[in-house]
């Protein structure tokens, strides 16, 4: 299968099929004409190259602990810069990162111009190393109670503030929809900020099928759209057969 002829680059996250070996994911997934495989740590991407794929998105530090927090920005930030540097020897496009809890000491405003300070002293080596680094949205309402990049005008403020091509969200369409909806208006009139998405279905982040709430081909058309030329991982947790649940959501979203 050749996604050649599509819009929307695809690709899928590891941790999704634990039960699975990195290996059979991967050789599925080049089968379906997937890019690559998100979150794989490097000492897999031997993995992934012997299959023809990149990792899309690098991972680098915890959730729970991260820029919006002065006291956790050395181990962060030393983090993403080994990351980055992984990254682009490999050829790799994408690294994560997140803003951490909120906490009774940090207002929304300081967590913002923390996390601002922060992203300004590594996405120099980010824009001379030609990757980008990825502000992952995560709704609070479920998943992460706490965590404080939990809506896409807060994450577009922050990517203002930090002024660099190199810098940008990673949409999570699940989790967004789970925490203010409106997806499509709301990708629509932040796509400058948005360099990579996640899929899964809502509730329960399951399959996207005609199960859930979403309609992901339409969102897919929206994405295509804005011009967007990154890739969007599926983040869903099959409750079927995964590879089948897999080639459903590539099937669904090549528009």
């Amino acid at each position: 299968m050749n996604q050649s002829g599509f819009r929307i680059r695809q690709s899928v996250c590891a941790w999704c099929y634990e039960k699975v070996s990195l290996d059979s994911l991967a050789r599925r997934a080049k089968s379906l004409g997937l890019a690559g495989i998100d979150i794989v740590e490097p000492s897999q991407w031997e993995i992934l190259k012997k299959h023809g794929l990149i990792c899309t998105m690098t991972p680098t530090h915890p959730i729970e602990a991260g820029l919006n927090d002065p006291a956790n920005h050395a181990h962060c930030l030393d983090k993403i810069r080994t990351a980055i540097e992984l990254t682009a020897d490999a050829g790799f496009p994408n690294v994560i990162c997140f803003t951490g809890n909120r906490t009774p000491k940090i207002s929304e405003d300081r967590g913002l111009r923390n996390c601002a300070t922060a992203v300004k002293k590594i996405v120099g080596l980010a824009e001379k190393r030609k990757v980008t680094v990825c502000m992952e949205l995560l709704n609070s309402k479920v998943n992460h109670p706490g965590y404080m990049c939990d809506r896409t005008h807060w994450g577009a403020d922050l990517v203002r503030r930090v002024g660099s091509e190199r810098f940008k969200l990673l949409y999570d369409i699940y989790h967004m929809q789970v925490q203010e909806g409106d997806v499509i208006a709301t990708i629509t009139k932040h796509a400058k900020a948005i360099g990579h998405y996640h899929t899964a279905g809502v509730p329960g982040r399951r399959e996207i099928d005609e199960a859930q709430e979403l309609n992901y081909p339409a969102i897919m058309r929206a994405i295509a759209g804005t011009g967007f030329t990154g890739y969007v991982a599926h983040e869903f947790i099959p409750t079927r057969k995964p590879f089948a649940s897999l080639k459903q959501a590539v099937d669904l979203c090549n528009v």
